[in-house]
């Protein structure tokens, strides 16, 4: 019965994360996003030796979870392999994760988790390519081919399909499983099958460190600056707003901002861009499922340029974000298509050695209130960009 109690307790964590989470006011993206929350498990009221004294509440909510323990029951007895326990309460929390029908909420394992902020501080072994994914087609595509990257000297191309990963098809529903493939130790080589088109491209890669940078930015004409913005995370607020002023300091009286195929990230990035081409209001505001609104906010002190803001059907996410609040705040022009949709924000939080989670908490809204999830934002001039 101890025994029992104590994987009770470890598998309530992830009930008392699921409840504790939904209020927070931190926010991240898909994917990779969020900040780091701890929870505790309900506090025993009575601890005498082997004898544990719990409410009746409590009580209830454990037994609830008796099945669950029965089945590892099971598993350890009958299984014909042994199974750890550790990993079959890692798999219990993800099936609680899972059971949402979110794609933006679920578990991370141990290395996972690690992963996710090595993404975040750009630096990592692999092939060198972008993913976008579409959870509406199940297609995941390459949305970037970095610079000096072993994908470069493959001749892998920007829009290219992945389509299998040694011996596993691809699919935007185990894309993270078709990146933990790709990725290794430099030196070594990984299959990759791409479709071109009608044609079926193999290639074996082999694998490099792969330096990520965030931002390009140039001159393209006397008084217009461009930046091109891949995503929101690692240093890309500072990129960013280094190329910006860099620009206007070159002559620069109008800046495009590229956000095509990004995918979005860290909302604070969003926010300090934006606090670069407006004066104090609202960038944002999330709505949790309470009702209560938690608003983002950028201050005076905007740049004195024009802005046209190039979008596609990838822009995700903060991307959208930074959108939004530009178009309903300033007389920027957005060109291209309709973007992605993706209006909800999730918090990551921190599992210590089970690794973490990432939770959708709150549905966001532009400044003048309009909600993005599921219908994108349709720029001022629709016409599909290369």
């Amino acid at each position: 019965m101890k025994k029992k109690l104590l994987l009770m307790t470890a598998l309530l964590l992830t009930a008392a994360l699921l409840s504790s989470c939904a209020y927070l006011p931190y926010i991240g993206i898909d994917p990779t996003a969020g900040t780091t929350g701890t929870a505790t498990t309900a506090e025993t009221s009575d601890t005498t030796g082997d004898t544990v004294t719990i409410s009746r509440e409590e009580y209830e909510r454990y037994k609830k979870l008796d099945s669950v323990l029965e089945v590892m029951d099971i598993v350890n007895a009958e299984y014909y392999e042994d199974v750890d326990e550790t990993t079959m309460i890692r798999g219990a929390m993800s099936g609680v994760l899972s059971s949402t029908g979110d794609y933006y909420t679920f578990y991370y394992s141990p290395e996972e988790y690690e992963e996710l902020w090595e993404d975040d501080e750009g630096e990592y072994a692999g092939i060198g390519i972008q993913i976008s994914s579409s959870y509406v087609t199940g297609i995941s595509k390459v949305s970037r081919v970095f610079e000096g990257s072993p994908a470069q000297a493959a001749d892998v191309h920007r829009g290219d399909i992945l389509y299998k990963v040694e011996d596993m098809y691809v699919t935007a529903y185990n894309i993270e499983d078709a990146v933990d493939i790709m990725r290794g130790t430099p030196g070594t080589s990984v299959h990759v099958v791409f479709l071109r088109g009608e044609e079926q491209v193999e290639m074996d890669i082999v694998r490099a460190t792969v330096s990520v940078n965030r931002v390009d930015s140039m001159m393209l004409a006397e008084g217009v600056g461009y930046i091109y913005l891949y995503d929101f995370a690692g240093d890309c607020a500072t990129e960013f707003t280094t190329a910006a002023n860099t620009l206007v300091e070159q002559g620069a009286r109008g800046i495009i901002i590229d956000l095509r195929d990004n995918g979005g990230g860290w909302v604070r990035d969003a926010d300090t861009i934006a606090d670069l081409f407006t004066d104090e209001g609202v960038l944002c505001y999330l709505e949790y499922k309470s009702g209560e609104r938690y608003y983002y906010y950028t201050t005076d002190g905007k740049l004195d340029v024009e802005l046209v803001v190039l979008v596609n059907e990838n822009s995700a996410s903060s991307s959208e974000i930074l959108t939004g609040c530009l178009k309903d705040r300033t007389d920027a022009t957005i060109v291209g298509v309709t973007t992605y949709g993706k209006g909800i924000v999730q918090s990551v939080v921190d599992l210590g050695e089970n690794g973490g989670m990432q939770l959708t908490i709150a549905q966001y809204y532009t400044p003048n209130g309009n909600a993005v999830h599921k219908t994108g934002i349709t720029p001022d001039v629709e016409i599909a960009l290369p």
